[in-house]
């Protein structure tokens, strides 16, 4: 399965931009593990203490201290979590002021982790798999590409909107090489409610952009899809979206998916998930002459 937060642009090499540290940062962060977010979080609030222990350890003025970098250490967390046991307090002006600022940049961090964390966890759920391959097969007597999209979370995904857009290679009058991005009329671009499998089809009719292409021509136009599913989580009531890319090498000709419902002897339907990225070879036929490919 391609999960559905891959990247469609992990081959492109971006250069020329400027940078954004703040804003970048707020999006790495957003989309870092949960374990490093963690690891981060606690290192920052270690480093922020590590700070204010030296200025307290080389200025002095904590009553009740030793004198020892460990006990500026601990009282610095302790006006950072605005604990206040009482058995160490500052005195003198140099020492209240340290605090004064430390009370106020642990305002600012708990204020900035607080938002981060909500963010974070406030993420909708929904994670969105599609299908190792795409095939091209006769469907019904016409040439059919196709592909799986399926929610790989127990939620359902409400009005789920599918886009496939195919990109490939031109050459103009001029000689210049154009990267054209045609949009591809579906069969049907929406579900009601998206749960484990949904096969998202497009007939290589007349009005395709397909119409009469070969494997040949495939790799000749460098020929590639990107397919954007967007939805409603059920569970959070947050959107969801999943996109994916379909290279040359991910497109199989003379194969269709399997099948993975069926019926049970008592009339209930199962579906079969771990069948979601197998493939059935399909006879060739007069609109279709290929053979099945691995």
């Amino acid at each position: 399965m391609k999960v559905g937060r891959a990247s469609i642009a992990d081959d492109v090499v971006i250069v020329g931009t400027r940078p954004h540290p703040l804003r970048d940062a707020y999006h790495l962060v957003l989309r870092m593990r949960i374990g490093w977010l963690l690891g981060l979080i606690a290192s920052v609030y270690l480093l922020i203490n590590a700070i204010f222990a030296v200025l307290y350890f080389f200025a002095g003025g904590v009553t009740g201290a030793s004198g020892s970098f460990k006990d500026a250490f601990f009282f610095s967390v302790q006006t950072m979590g605005t604990i206040g046991y009482g058995a160490m307090y500052p005195t003198g002006s140099f020492a209240n002021a340290l605090v004064t600022a430390e009370s106020i940049v642990s305002m600012l961090v708990t204020a900035l982790v607080t938002g981060v964390i909500f963010a974070r966890f406030s993420q909708s759920t929904g994670q969105l798999v599609f299908s190792d391959k795409a095939t091209i097969s006769p469907m019904n007597g016409v040439p059919t590409l196709a592909f799986r999209v399926g929610n790989d979370r127990a939620s359902t995904v409400f009005e789920a909107r599918v886009k496939l857009s195919l990109i490939r290679t031109e050459k103009t009058k001029e000689g210049m090489t154009f990267y054209r991005l045609v949009d591809m009329k579906l069969t049907r671009d929406n579900s009601q409610a998206l749960a484990r499998s949904w096969t998202v089809m497009h007939a290589i009719d007349d009005d395709s952009p397909l119409f009469g292409a070969t494997p040949e021509s495939f790799e000749a136009q460098e020929m590639e899809f990107v397919v954007t599913v967007v939805g409603t989580d059920d569970t959070s009531l947050q959107p969801v979206h999943g996109r994916a890319r379909y290279g040359l090498e991910d497109v199989v000709w003379g194969r269709r998916h399997a099948d993975v419902l069926r019926e049970l002897p008592d009339g209930r339907i199962e579906l079969d998930v771990s069948k979601f990225d197998d493939l059935i070879a399909t006879e060739p036929t007069e609109n279709f002459p290929y053979p099945p490919t691995s």
